[in-house]
């Protein structure tokens, strides 16, 4: 095992001698250092502000992802409703009189006004 040293112009190279073990196969040991690891509170105050700022990101557009569903099935409800309403008026034209029918039209959009 030996390290390079550079230095100025030229490379040195110090050998580290035999290890006291005999098992130079293996990878070099450092020394333990519990806190070499850890960050400073100022990094990870950082790293929380910007998670923060992801999941908001990640929120909005879920939340618009939702909207936009909701707001797709309304329309199909919607539509739906309309075409059954058509529906029933058509079958009521086929057993009452025109006029009778456009009575009846108005007198449920009051209904509905006034309940909603």
């Amino acid at each position: 095992m030996s390290t390079v040293i550079a230095e100025g112009s030229g490379t040195t190279e110090r050998s580290l001698g035999m290890r006291v073990n005999g098992k130079q196969w293996h990878a070099q040991k450092k020394a333990f250092r519990p806190a070499a690891g850890l960050t400073s509170y100022e990094q990870r105050a950082k790293l929380r502000v910007a998670q923060a700022a992801m999941k908001a990101k990640e929120k909005e557009l879920k939340d618009e992802k939702e909207a936009e569903r909701v707001k797709r099935i309304a329309t199909i409800k919607e539509r739906r409703e309309a075409k059954e309403e058509k529906e029933r008026y058509e079958k009521m034209a086929e057993k009452m009189h025109k006029k009778r029918i456009e009575r009846l039209k108005r007198k449920e959009k009051r209904n509905k006004l006034i309940n909603s």
